[in-house]
């Protein structure tokens, strides 16, 4: 960035930026489109190259847990997904101490494949005792290119009930493994949240589900879950608050065990950490929340 472009800060951000970033992020706006509206907002010295640059994610600075992190051991694996997209390529973690069998945690990406942020929270889970898989169901299409605008592009071409497949079968690989102890939950954030939120309408053994800002499934599907879950939403993002209600009516009705959580004031994708979206005190408290509910649900 030039010497003369004023440093960018968070608080600097109107709210209709962030909305602007979301519709992109979630293929409402295309690249042009997004530009030209972000174009409003490149004022005070700001430009849209800086205001570009400030929103998307910056993977280098934001890791928590290496890959190389000697506390766990983290390997590429590949599964089968015959309903799905045949040979997934995943990220398999768990603690480095072998000492028990553990719980297992379906770790599922956004809308732009297994990125580093996913790979990171992967980590954190199995530094937290369990074993987690996280798949790329950009695998049948090259697997993650390496940036997440192509990585939306290239996601936005699969089915995305033949990806719900894809996380099935992780579930039932994770389940199978000699490591784990054949409780099995899933975390997922975004586009995973919905896929979190389906493996507990699809899969009736599911020990636990955790949807971050996830779309709800349909009313006539609750009946169907048998997992406990417990839901986070972000408070400014009404794309997927909306639905809650309802959702919300139906687990009442059907009386499914459920515990969710509305973050006040913090925009969809607040517990990612490698953009300006990200909120820590929600982040932390959700990741905290989530678990202690693993904890209680897979051990």
């Amino acid at each position: 960035m030039p010497a003369d472009t004023p440093t960018i800060r968070k608080e600097d951000i109107k709210q209709e930026v962030f909305d602007l970033y979301d519709d992109y992020a979630h293929n409402r706006l295309s690249r042009l489109d997004f530009m030209q509206k972000l174009s409003i907002y490149a004022v005070g010295g700001f430009t849209v190259a800086s205001l570009m640059s400030f929103l998307m994610p910056d993977y280098k600075s934001a890791l928590q847990i290496k890959a190389d992190d000697p506390r766990i051991n983290s390997a590429y694996v590949n599964y089968s997904s015959p309903k799905g997209g045949g040979n997934i390529k995943a990220l398999l973690s768990m603690p480095a101490d072998g000492k028990t069998k553990l719980g297992g945690i379906v770790v599922v990406h956004e809308n732009r494949g297994l990125n580093p942020y996913i790979e990171d929270v992967a980590r954190r889970a199995a530094l937290a005792g369990f074993i987690s898989i996280a798949p790329d169901a950009l695998t049948p299409l090259g697997g993650y290119p390496g940036n997440d605008d192509a990585g939306r592009e290239m996601q936005s071409k699969r089915d995305k009930n033949e990806m719900l497949e894809d996380f099935i079968a992780a579930y039932e690989y994770l389940q199978t493994q000699k490591d784990c102890n054949g409780k099995v939950g899933v975390v997922g954030f975004c586009f995973g949240g919905w896929i979190a939120n389906m493996m507990a309408v699809r899969i009736p053994g599911l020990s636990a589900a955790v949807p971050f800002y996830g779309s709800q499934p349909a009313a006539e599907d609750v009946p169907k879950i048998k997992a406990p879950l417990l839901l986070h939403y972000a408070g400014l993002d009404t794309h997927i608050t909306d639905g809650w209600p309802a959702y919300e009516s139906a687990l009442k009705a059907n009386n499914k065990e459920y515990k969710a959580f509305i973050y006040p004031g913090v925009n969809h994708g607040f517990h990612n950490d490698t953009t300006p979206r990200y909120d820590k005190t929600a982040a932390e408290l959700a990741w905290q929340r989530t678990i202690d509910f693993f904890n209680e649900k897979l051990k």
